[in-house]
């Protein structure tokens, strides 16, 4: 395996725990109000980086398809 390809699923994987975190804390009541929009600001940018895995993967497998 490549260190792109290490990179890329070391984030996809690193982002997927960091926003199921987030989301088991928020549930709990676990962050002050002025902590929200931080929290929320690093749930967006993981969201961003599994999305940004997965569109890689799937360009990566149709590459290999054709």
């Amino acid at each position: 395996m490549s260190d792109s390809n290490q990179l890329r699923d070391l984030a996809n994987k690193s982002s997927r725990s960091t926003v199921a975190v987030i989301d088991a804390m928020t549930q709990r009541g676990a962050f002050k109000g002025e902590e929200l929009s931080t929290i929320g600001g690093l749930r967006d940018q993981c969201i961003a980086i599994i999305q940004l895995c997965e569109q890689m993967a799937q360009d990566e497998a149709m590459d290999d398809g054709e």
